[in-house]
Order: structure tokens, then sequence, then C-alpha cells
């Protein structure tokens, strides 16, 4: 597969208030707002996203015949999301573990479930599918709108036209959801600021790296927080030249037949990658990501994340607490218990990951709750269990 071309916004400077300044007229900025920001907004705004415990309660009886993890199908299907078998399974483990079910293949018909546990991950679906539909639809618009002719004077606007008025508000919009994107995701914002210190990222390239891993994390169903905290475990937060002999770059492409850097298109010479910049190294990240199939897990949680970049095959096992088939010596702060002679699970990679964030950026970063946060609160108090035994 060809490695696709890469994508380098280029900016110059930044205006008194900090916003990139462009060498463009005013026509570059007349395009709606980012997408997701604006699905998110949307779903805010309607109460689609309200706070757990505020939407209405949701249920379900078993059938005859039926079957968990077609049940969760079924049912956010019915809801218009569309989720993977992968996804499927793990769902309905919580399903099972929200209705006190010990063995999620033992159910019988007139069983009545409770399903609550369900709604985040539907309601990032939602805001996903919303997205995706946006930018369909202003990719369409685009295509449509008249083209400027050569002649035509492209810094002055007439702002008496639909065209113009839509520009103008666009400029605004697009410097105010910028503004808001960046303060979004405090984690991403932080470690960036971190490579700008370290030199690992160059200071005029920050805006650029923030919007292409935000769009990654759009095309790919991640979050960009779980992102920054992937690349401050392999290679100190986004150190285009961290390297330990076999596996380079931002993420750790490693050498060998079907592995990362092989994906990249560097599968004849890994080591060329710790020449190629943050920004480049990114288009590899994409190809990689589109080659491994990570938005098919989305919504996708860090702990998915982080295996695609570990062992893509380890994603199988779904059970949080479950031992993981992961070769090789990997860090301590993914152990259970950050203890090398235990395993590594689902849960032990979100606490790890998530510590070790927390350690590199001098800082604990507040968490919106989620199904990751209570998987990390309960994986805590395992853990504090553990010890006191």
């Amino acid at each position: 597969m060809r490695l696709d071309p890469s994508y380098n916004p280029q900016v110059n400077t930044t205006d008194a208030s900090g916003m990139p300044k462009l060498p463009r007229s005013q026509l570059a900025f007349a395009r709606t707002a980012p997408a997701f920001t604006r699905a998110m907004a949307s779903a805010s705004s309607s109460g689609a996203l309200a706070p757990e415990g505020s939407t209405a309660a949701w249920s379900t009886s078993v059938r005859s015949g039926q079957t968990l993890t077609g049940i969760v199908r079924e049912q956010m299907a019915g809801r218009g999301v569309n989720i993977s078998n992968n996804e499927a399974m793990r769902l309905a483990q919580t399903v099972a573990r929200s209705n006190n079910i010990t063995n999620a293949n033992m159910i019988h018909p007139g069983q009545k479930l409770n399903l609550d546990g369900l709604n985040f991950s539907l309601q990032q679906a939602q805001a996903v599918n919303q997205a995706i539909a946006a930018n369909k639809a202003a990719a369409l618009s685009a295509a449509a709108a008249p083209a400027v002719t050569p002649a035509a004077n492209v810094n002055t606007l007439n702002t008496n036209t639909a065209m113009g008025s839509t520009a103008l508000a666009g400029t605004a919009q697009v410097q105010l959801l910028t503004r808001s994107d960046r303060s979004g995701n405090v984690v991403l914002e932080k470690t960036i600021d971190r490579a700008i210190e370290k030199g690992f990222i160059p200071a005029q390239d920050k805006q650029a790296v923030m919007n292409k891993i935000v769009q990654l994390s759009q095309d790919h169903r991640f979050a960009p927080d779980d992102f920054a905290r992937l690349t401050l475990m392999e290679s100190d937060g986004m150190n285009p030249k961290a390297s330990n002999s076999r596996c380079h770059g931002i993420i750790q492409f490693c050498d060998g037949p079907d592995r990362g850097a092989a994906s990249a298109g560097f599968g004849a010479n890994p080591k060329a990658i710790l020449g190629h910049s943050v920004l480049k190294q990114l288009d590899m990240v994409d190809k990689y990501f589109e080659d491994t199939g990570l938005k098919n897990f989305g919504p996708v949680g860090l702990d998915d994340l982080y295996l695609t970049v570990l062992t893509p095959a380890a994603r199988n096992e779904t059970r949080p607490n479950a031992a993981l088939n992961i070769p090789g010596q990997q860090a301590a702060y993914l152990h259970v218990n950050r203890d090398m002679r235990a395993p590594i699970t689902r849960n032990s990679i979100l606490a790890g990951l998530h510590q070790n964030a927390n350690e590199r950026l001098g800082t604990e970063v507040a968490q919106r709750p989620s199904m990751q946060a209570a998987r990390l609160s309960a994986y805590a108090a395992q853990a504090a269990v553990s010890e006191v035994r």
C-alpha cells in the first residue's frame, strides 16, 4: 500500500492574540467550524451528552435465542450506531457487570437488562457519525461553490453576498473554535508544549501538529488526549528521534515484516524514520492506523489505541482484567501494580498510561466522567486491596 502524501500546514507567525497568521485572503477562512466540534456542540446543546443519570432509563428484556453480544449490537443499531464484533463483545461485558451477571454467555428469556452502561459509547459514536456527515456535506458544498477567477480581487470580500457574510463569520468562528479545541485537549496541549521545550517540535509547528492530531482522532475515532498519553509512554512525548534499536519514532515503528516500519513505508530501512519530523511521522501514523483497522474498534478507548501500537493481535482479548499475550519486556507501568512479574491487562495499561502521563507532565489532569474513568477507579480500588493482602 502506498504511503499517503503528507499534510503539513505551514504557520508563518502569530498575531497579537496568539492565533496563527496565515498568508491567505479572507476567502481562505470561508469554511464551517470543524465537524467534530460542531457535532459535539450540537449534541451538548440538545442534551445528547447530558450528564450520567439525567437521561431516560435504557432497558430491554431477553428474547429466546438472543445472546448478550447480539443484544448490544441490536440496541446500538436501533439508535443509529453500527459497532464491530470486538466493540460488541466489550460492551457486552460492561452490560454483564452492571447487571451482576457473572457469565455473559448465560442469560435467559424474560430476563430484564439495564443498558444505561452503553450510553457513553452511544453518545461518542453518535457525535462521530454527525461529524462524518457534516464533513461530507461540507465537501459537497465546497465542490459546488463557484471558482474565483484570477481577475478577482481576493483580498476584497463583498459582505452583501451570502458567501461574503459566511466568510467573515467563518473567520471569527474558526479562530474561536481553534482556541476552544486547544483548551479542550489539555493533555495534548501540555504534551506539545513540553515537546517544544525539549526541542522535539519547532515552535512554529505547534498549531500544525495540533491540527494534524485532532484530524487523526476524527478519522480513526480516538481521543486526542489519549494519543498524547500514548506518545508520552512510547517516545517521551513526540520525540521523533526516540529509538531502542528495533523501534523508532514517536509511536515506535518497529522493524520486521507486517510491523509498523513496513506499514509506514520504511521496511527496508526502519531507522530512516528518525530523520523525519513529527509532522511527517504523523502521516506515517495515519497510514499505520489505517492498515491496522483502528477505526473499526471505535469509538476507540485508550487501551485499544495503545494495543494497536504495542501488539495489535492482543486487541482480541476484551476482558479488562485478563492477562494479555504481549511478547518481550515492557515498561513496569504497563504491568498490574507496576510489578514486572505480574501480567499486563487492559486495566493495568489504562492505569499505567495515565500515571506515566501525570508524572511526565507534572500534574494530574482531571477527566470528564466516562467508562474509562470508572474502569481506572475500579482498577485502583482493586490494586489497593491487592497491596493490603
